[in-house]
């Protein structure tokens, strides 16, 4: 889940081109198609990302990634550090639909303003891989599958001790942007419903991160971008 650019974790996010670019010349690398796929490097438009690579981004610096109870409050837990990873399974010709598999998602340094909680112990996304997908017109979707649904679990410290949350969306799915102008993906209030947990954990999670840049990490770190 770009220049391309549970909860966590992935869990999963470009100025668009919404038409077909010109092919360079074939690239050096054996192993890539020609231009104009839907996910290039180091440029729009550029050299195909292959299949099998490993594209990665932690979280934008100077961001959270957020889980509130509201979709314009700041009541929730907040993590200062989040990185997610995934490997690219098809690459078509643009405009089109890349796929991948979302293999892992992280969140760290969090901390609560949740009243009657303490600290936070750990932030989880379950049930990895989800199946992710991204279109030419930056739409990024992570989908889970009913019998690995998409679901997070938040360990908290509290007065009365530990409590563990668990999370699950409503649709099985995560939806966010990829943006190339700021080499990113963005989610944006994405709900979480709490499936179990005591009355300390809120009943909606509202998660929210912008992870930036994306990049290829089988490729030296290139910059990734959507076509």
């Amino acid at each position: 889940m770009l220049r391309y650019g549970k909860i966590g974790g992935g869990l999963v996010a470009l100025a668009l081109l919404t038409g077909l670019v010109a092919a360079p010349p074939a690239s050096a690398d054996p192993s890539a198609a020609l231009a104009g796929n839907v996910l290039t490097y180091p440029t729009a438009g550029g050299t195909a990302v292959a299949v099998n690579d490993v594209i990665q981004a932690s979280l934008k610096t100077g961001t959270n990634a957020t889980f509130y109870s509201s979709t314009s409050g700041t009541t929730g837990i907040k993590c200062a550090a989040s990185s997610f990873s995934a490997k690219v399974l098809t690459n078509p010709t643009a405009p089109g639909t890349a796929t991948e598999s979302l293999t892992a998602q992280s969140f760290g340094t969090c901390t609560t303003n949740v009243f009657g909680t303490t600290g936070v112990q750990s932030i989880a996304l379950n049930n990895l891989p989800y199946a992710t997908s991204v279109t030419s017109a930056g739409v990024v979707k992570i989908s889970g599958t009913t019998a690995a649904p998409v679901q997070s679990t938040v360990v908290l410290n509290s007065l009365l001790g530990t409590i563990t949350c668990v999370y699950r969306t409503s649709t099985n799915s995560l939806t966010g942007t990829a943006a190339n102008a700021t080499n990113s993906i963005t989610f944006t209030n994405q709900p979480f419903t709490k499936f179990s947990g005591p009355s300390l954990c809120f009943g909606t999670a509202y998660f929210s991160a912008t992870y930036s840049p994306v990049r290829d990490s089988t490729k030296g770190n290139a910059a990734v971008y959507v076509n």
